[in-house]
């Protein structure tokens, strides 16, 4: 709803009505697996459609920053991106074939700061338009990643101040970028 992912959310067909959101998810087993928080309707209304929850584990890490400080913080990188395609990685001649290509940076924020670079070009893959020409980045804190998810897990697996090491490919070069880490606004820009 803010314009930011919630990193490994579960999707559920459990009906998730308006004003049922902040209920439970339980399991098979009886364990709280997750709190609803959405339903994708598509515009029908009601329970019909893909609901979503937030998964315990982040429910349980927001509540104890609420205990332990009054207020929640979350990691913010400042870039949008998407995966790398086949399709992508050939029509962008690219070296790597997994990895998120940068499309845009916040101005003024830690991605910015730190020289990552968005894309500057409009294309159109498969119908998409794609802003191409910025970093790819192929790596986070030395482990390969396959798409925007794993960046997404990696900063959400950060406190605000850490430092994310990017390894990215840039002009065919490849390259490592230091971000410090700032605190997310309260919705995408």
């Amino acid at each position: 709803p803010n314009g930011f992912s919630i990193s490994d959310a579960i999707q559920t067909d459990a009906p998730i009505n308006p004003g049922n959101s902040g209920g439970p998810l339980i399991d098979a087993s009886g364990r709280v697996i997750g709190v609803t928080s959405q339903i994708a309707t598509g515009g029908g209304g009601g329970s019909v459609g893909i609901g979503f929850a937030v998964p315990s584990t982040t429910a349980e890490d927001v509540a104890q920053q609420l205990l332990d400080t009054g207020e929640v913080e979350h990691a913010f990188l400042g870039i949008t991106g998407t995966d790398l395609t086949p399709q992508l990685t050939d029509a962008l001649n690219l070296s790597v074939d997994q990895g998120a290509l940068v499309e845009d940076v916040v101005n003024g924020g830690p991605a910015d700061d730190a020289g990552v670079e968005g894309g500057q070009e409009q294309i159109a893959i498969e119908g998409q338009p794609i802003a191409a020409g910025g970093d790819v980045i192929t790596a986070v804190d030395g482990e390969p990643i396959t798409g925007m998810d794993d960046v997404i897990a990696a900063v959400n697996g950060k406190q605000v101040g850490d430092e994310l090491r990017l390894e990215l490919l840039r002009d065919g070069q490849r390259q490592e970028i230091t971000v410090t880490l700032g605190e997310r606004p309260n919705h995408a820009a």
